[in-house]
C-alpha cells in the first residue's frame, strides 16, 4: 500500500501543499486531479524523492519510502526525460539497466515492451525522429521495464490521441490486474472517470475530496433528468433547473424533487422520453469540490 500522509512545502511565500495525503492500494488505479499549479507534480516528485517536503511521509508497504523503495518504482514525469539522439530500444534497456536489470533481462523486457506498445518497428529510430504519441509510449516503457512495484504517472495522456490514450490505458490496466498500484494525474476527468478506482482532487495544495469514483459520485447531488419528446411550449415554465433544446427534444435538469407534478406535466407535454435520477459525472463533482 502507497501512504502519503500530511504534506506540506513551501517556496518562499508561496504554499505548495498543506496537508496532501491519499492512499493506493495494491491493484488499484488512483486519479489524481487538480488545476495547473494545484499542487499535483510537486506531491509526485516529493513521492520519488526529486524535492523534499517540509513536513509528512510517503510510505511503501507501511515503510518510509527510501531510494532503495524508489529503485522498485516506475515514474513518468510531466518534463519528459527522454534523450532525443538515443536510440529507442538502446534507450529502453539503459534506463532498465540503471534498475538493476541484467543486460539480458533488460534487452528480453525492452523488446517485450516494444510489442505490447507497438513499438517493434521503430525500435532503431531516434527519439526525435518519433511522434508524440509514440514518445509518449517510450516513455511508459522506460517506467515499465524493471517491473516496478508501483506506477506513478505525471500527466501519462496529455497531447495523445484516442488511439495512444487507449494503447497506454490498455497497459496500465494490466498493471493494475497483477496488482501494482497506479497514480496518474490528468486534466482528462472523463478519461479519469472510465479507468480509475478512486479518484483524489487537489485545489490550491489542499485535497478537497478523496475516495472511491463511485462512493463520490453517489454521494454528490444527484439531478433528474427529463427528456420530452415534441413538447408543447411553455409546458416547463415555472419549473426549477434548467430547460435545453437538443434537436425535436426539451430537455429538463433539476434537483427539484417534486417529481410527481414534473412527471405529470412532461407526460401531458409531448412523448416522454426519458425519466430518472442521474448521478453527477466526475467533472461535476469537480467543478464544485473546486468552487
Amino acid at each position: 500500500m502507497l501512504q502519503i500522509t500530511d504534506l506540506r512545502k513551501r517556496f518562499g511565500d508561496k504554499v505548495a501543499l498543506d496537508g496532501v495525503g491519499f492512499t493506493v492500494r495494491p491493484g488499484e488505479m488512483f486519479g489524481f486531479v487538480g488545476a495547473n499549479g494545484a499542487g499535483k507534480t510537486t506531491t509526485m516528485r516529493i513521492a520519488m524523492g526529486v524535492l523534499r517536503a517540509d513536513s509528512g511521509s510517503v510510505t511503501w508497504q507501511n515503510a518510509p519510502v527510501g531510494p532503495g523503495e524508489r529503485r522498485r518504482f516506475g515514474y513518468m514525469p510531466e518534463e519528459r526525460g527522454l534523450y532525443q539522439k538515443m536510440r529507442v530500444a538502446e534507450q529502453i534497456e539503459y534506463f532498465g539497466r540503471l534498475h538493476g536489470l541484467s543486460q539480458s533481462r533488460a534487452a528480453t523486457a525492452t523488446a517485450e515492451l516494444l510489442e505490447r506498445l507497438s513499438l517493434t518497428e521503430r525500435r532503431g529510430d531516434a527519439v526525435e525522429a518519433l511522434s508524440l504519441g509514440n514518445q509518449q509510449r517510450v516513455q511508459l516503457a522506460v517506467a515499465l521495464v524493471h517491473d516496478p512495484e508501483v506506477l506513478i504517472l505525471d500527466e501519462p495522456f496529455s497531447g495523445l490521441d484516442p488511439i495512444a490514450v487507449d494503447a497506454l490505458a490498455g497497459v496500465l490496466q494490466e498493471r493494475r490486474a497483477g496488482g501494482v498500484p497506479v497514480v496518474f494525474s490528468s486534466h482528462q476527468l472523463d478519461l479519469v472517470e472510465r479507468l480509475c478506482d478512486a479518484v483524489g482532487i487537489i485545489s490550491a495544495g489542499r485535497m478537497v475530496a478523496s475516495g472511491a469514483v463511485a462512493e463520490l459520485r453517489s454521494a454528490g447531488n444527484n439531478l433528474l433528468r427529463v427528456v420530452v419528446r415534441g413538447a408543447v411550449p411553455g409546458w416547463a415554465d415555472g419549473l426549477p433547473g434548467t430547460l435545453t433544446t437538443e434537436g425535436d427534444a426539451s430537455v429538463l435538469v433539476t434537483g427539484h424533487r417534486d417529481d410527481q407534478e414534473i412527471l405529470r406535466r412532461a407526460v401531458n407535454a409531448g412523448r416522454l422520453e426519458h425519466f430518472g435520477v442521474e448521478r453527477p459525472s466526475l467533472t461535476e463533482i469537480f467543478k464544485e469540490a473546486t468552487a
